[in-house]
């Protein structure tokens, strides 16, 4: 049987799978909100832990990061610092808003934000940046996506119309079985992924340089500016290494699909084992990653698409049976991240635009079903986006942490009691500011001085938030007592 048969029919079978789960959440859903939305409140850790890595690591870890590696050499390892980050971040910041969001039947971030600074404009402005900035990562998905099943079924199935499966088959099992279809397929997904890049890439280590430390060796002879900094297209400059750190630790956290994680764990103690053991899983994907694009610059030279390196080694050089499963994993890693942004996306236009503004007296069927429609609406701009615009996956990542980093000032203010409260009229001056700043140092003069421009666009959101709410009215004092006591005496005790 030819290669691309093996591969195109398992991955086929990894996406049956998925559906029949997505089938079978269904049956266990009750017709609630919380159920479809939050999963009812009810996840533990181990369900929780493989949701949480297999949502950050997507087709930007199995696939990006290989490319990042293939072009700027070893300087990508400043993954590690971020990996790190995010659960230094999930161990403070997610028990904090596990106590909000239980306490006060928050659904999405624009609840908490709404409800403290007393602002339906803030809940607004923080809808709009959360879809605005997450559709970029739906498009990094469903491009990760086409290039699987493209290079899988060797140019038999063009990337749009791969791209258009994919995207179908997640929304098709995320509208059958909510928030439940979503993590129980993140719990294959995960696991699958890790294995995945993991035996990928030794194999390919040990059939092309006899094992990984020959690889260093032959990297080293032949591309040694591949392990220099800032790499051999000067990109891993200082300013550029801290912005990747912070926009990929706080800006993906930030983001709905992963805040959303910290209100559906069963308990507080949760969170904090899963931010003490998440960055085990997250770091340790990247050394496989680098195994891949640092040797395949020596083995594949003149890649046009850099991100699609691992797939072109596998295809070259694995058996089809090991390229299938790999693969698969691949996909896992793309649609692990693609349902659950689909699924936020759909939480935030269907609570905070749908349910607060134009229908709030409806029963919550009607709710879930508006929340179905606009899965197919959201299906539909990411296909439109991915077919549409090509860049490297990393790149389309850093822009959408970038957005999500500046609501960090507003969720400061909300989960850190302090007598210097954060004002609405400082929120909303600095998400303005900030979002404007990093349109200039992203696309207009790209990264001033070297810094990145995400971490721009945040110092100026959070002096002059920190200055407007010196100046301007603060919540009563009402809201205050009841938020902040509420994080004081559950957090504090």
């Amino acid at each position: 049987m030819e290669a691309w048969v093996v591969a195109t029919g398992l991955i086929f079978v990894y996406l049956l799978a998925t559906v029949v789960l997505g089938i079978v959440a269904n049956r266990r859903m009750s017709v609630d909100m919380e159920d479809f939305l939050l999963y009812g409140r009810k996840a533990g850790f181990v369900v929780l832990y493989l949701t949480v890595v297999a949502t950050f690591h997507s087709a930007f870890a199995f696939l990006g990061s290989g490319g990042f590696f293939y072009s700027h050499g070893i300087g990508f390892w400043a993954a590690g610092t971020w990996t790190v980050l995010v659960g230094a971040i999930t161990y403070v910041l997610g028990p904090r808003i596990w106590v909000l969001g239980k306490k006060f039947g928050y659904i999405t971030p624009a609840d908490m934000l709404a409800d403290f600074y007393e602002s339906e404009a803030v809940r607004v402005a923080v809808a709009i940046v959360s879809v605005v900035f997450t559709i970029l990562y739906i498009q990094v998905q469903a491009q990760g996506l086409g290039y699987i099943i493209n290079v899988a079924s060797g140019d038999r199935i063009s990337f749009e119309v791969g791209t258009l499966i994919l995207l179908v088959v997640a929304a098709a099992y995320l509208m059958a079985g909510g928030l439940r279809a979503v993590y129980w397929t993140d719990v294959i997904q995960g696991v699958w992924m890790y294995v995945a890049v993991w035996v990928g890439a030794m194999y390919l280590a040990y059939e092309l340089f006899g094992g990984p430390f020959q690889l260093w060796e032959a990297v080293r002879a032949s591309r040694p500016d591949l392990l220099t900094l800032p790499g051999p297209n000067g990109f891993f400059t200082p300013g550029m290494w801290i912005g990747m750190t912070i926009t990929l630790s706080f800006g993906i956290v930030f983001q709905p699909h992963m805040m959303i994680r910290y209100y559906t764990a069963v308990d507080a103690k949760t969170l904090k084992i899963l931010g003490a053991t998440t960055p085990i899983y997250l770091m340790t994907l990247y050394i496989p990653a680098a195994l891949v694009g640092l040797g395949g610059a020596v083995a594949m030279p003149g890649l046009d698409v850099p991100d699609r390196i691992f797939p072109a080694l596998l295809f070259a050089h694995a058996p089809p049976v090991l390229t299938g499963v790999i693969l698969a994993g691949a996909t896992a890693a793309a649609m692990s991240t693609l349902d659950s942004i689909l699924h936020a996306n759909m939480s935030v236009l269907t609570r905070d635009v749908y349910q607060r503004y134009i229908a709030p007296d409806r029963d919550q069927g009607h709710y879930v079903w508006v929340g179905r429609g606009i899965v197919l609406a959201l299906l539909v701009v990411g296909y439109f986006l991915s077919v549409r615009t090509f860049d490297f996956l990393v790149v389309l990542v850093t822009l959408s942490g970038s957005g999500a980093l500046q609501l960090m000032p507003a969720i400061v203010g909300v989960c850190f009691p302090s007598s210097r409260l954060v004002t609405r009229a400082g929120v909303l001056t600095g998400l303005a500011a900030g979002l404007a700043t990093l349109y200039v140092t992203l696309v207009v003069t790209p990264h001033p001085l070297g810094m990145h421009g995400g971490v721009w666009a945040l110092g100026i959101n959070t002096v002059l938030t920190v200055a407007v709410s010196a100046l301007t009215q603060a919540p009563s004092d009402e809201t205050v007592d009841r938020i902040h006591g509420e994080i004081e005496r559950e957090i504090y005790g």
